[in-house]
């Protein structure tokens, strides 16, 4: 009957609102243990790395930087000699493994649907501060208001391991954007120095992980090199924004109607690579895939670019309408997001400096530190 159909369909969405709620409890939770509630520091000799990395692929499935022709990935390692720690940054951020490019949510055949998730217990391993920090952005962007249950199922099962950051990008600027956020959320931080790694544990699935070295507690003067080490990269990193966040979220608001965006645009091809490779990015697409007979199929997201020239397109009664039709506006809008309209929400800029969408753009105008310093000249 009609009234059974709408009491099952509320007991199955107050139970998986429960299931969500209790995600968002926990991620929460998690996100509050900090650095001062660390549980041990210890030391690994460089010649234990590889031993206590086999040891973690004994028993989970693990991701880390590895070479991919002259650049750098984020893939399975099938060998702790794979493990490339002195990586200068990857292709791609860590999100893609718990925000995939393309994820299936539910499967249906005519009434019937079953969701898709199906969460795998992962450790990436190697993670840059501020691509933790990113991670960190993506899991409050995902928890407020309406919570993304997929996100936070992929979210929950991962063990994060940060590295330092050894060779710094050629436009990495995270020296100088968000520096005074706290690098948060992660498990255990490994940081290198003369003769190996103070490994820094946060949680307690950060203590399950320590418990698979062989190592000693660090001592206090490894301690005290560890954050010189990463202090000293935050000073060398090799570009640098001029002014704080304040001031240029109130520079780029207040060039909205500016002429300067036609000019910061021309060379723009609309292609979307920036986003794509951006770190705090969280845009998608949801579609449906129809199967042959009309009634069954399945419903599935993929990322989203604000750069393309259809992203803003939706359908109206004389067809169709563009929100941002020019490539100068949606130029705007990029940076805008990134400078200004989320930072209330964020506590600083929804940039964290990796310079990844400098490198991606083949016209060579992604750069936020070259944009920015033309804004703030007028």
């Amino acid at each position: 009957t009609v009234f059974e159909k709408r009491s099952k369909r509320f007991v199955f969405f107050f139970r998986f609102n429960c299931e969500r709620f209790h995600d968002v409890f926990e991620l929460s939770n998690y996100q509050q243990t900090g650095r001062e509630n660390k549980m041990k520091t210890c030391f690994i000799k460089n010649d234990d790395l590889n031993s206590f990395i086999a040891r973690i692929m004994d028993k989970y499935s693990v991701v880390g930087p590895v070479a991919k022709g002259p650049r750098f990935i984020f893939d399975k390692l099938d060998g702790s000699d794979q493990l490339r720690l002195d990586y200068d940054t990857t292709i791609l951020p860590p999100k893609k493994f718990l925000f995939p490019p393309k994820q299936d949510l539910i499967k249906f055949d005519g009434d019937k649907y079953e969701t898709c998730l199906d969460p795998k217990e992962i450790v990436l391993l190697g993670i840059h501060p501020h691509d933790i920090k990113a991670i960190a952005m993506t899991d409050k962007l995902f928890t407020e208001n309406y919570p993304d249950h997929n996100y936070l199922a992929n979210r929950k099962a991962a063990v994060i391991i940060g590295s330092n950051v050894q060779s710094p990008y050629k436009n990495a600027f995270f020296g100088s954007v968000n520096k005074d956020m706290d690098v948060s959320g992660h498990d255990v931080f490994l940081t290198r120095i003369n003769d190996g790694y103070v490994a820094e544990t946060i949680t307690e699935k950060g203590a399950k992980i320590m418990s698979l070295a062989s190592c000693a507690d660090a001592a206090d003067d490894q301690i005290t090199e560890a954050a010189k080490v990463n202090q000293k990269v935050l000073e060398d990193c090799p570009e640098k924004l001029e002014h704080d966040a304040p001031a240029i979220a109130k520079k780029v608001r207040d060039s909205f109607k500016n002429e300067i965006w036609e000019d910061l645009s021309k060379d723009c091809f609309s292609c979307g690579s920036c986003n794509i490779v951006c770190p705090t990015c969280y845009c998608f697409d949801v579609q449906d895939e129809w199967g042959l007979g009309a009634a069954d199929g399945k419903r599935y997201r993929r990322w989203d670019a604000c750069l393309t020239a259809e992203f803003a397109e939706v359908t109206a009664q004389a067809g169709k309408e563009n929100f941002r039709e020019n490539r100068a506006q949606r130029y705007r809008h990029r940076f805008m997001r990134k400078t200004a309209y989320l930072n209330e929400k964020l506590g600083g800029p929804a940039c964290v400096g990796c310079g990844r969408c400098s490198g991606a753009c083949t016209a060579d105008i992604a750069n936020p530190v070259k944009t920015i310093k033309k804004i703030m000249a007028g």
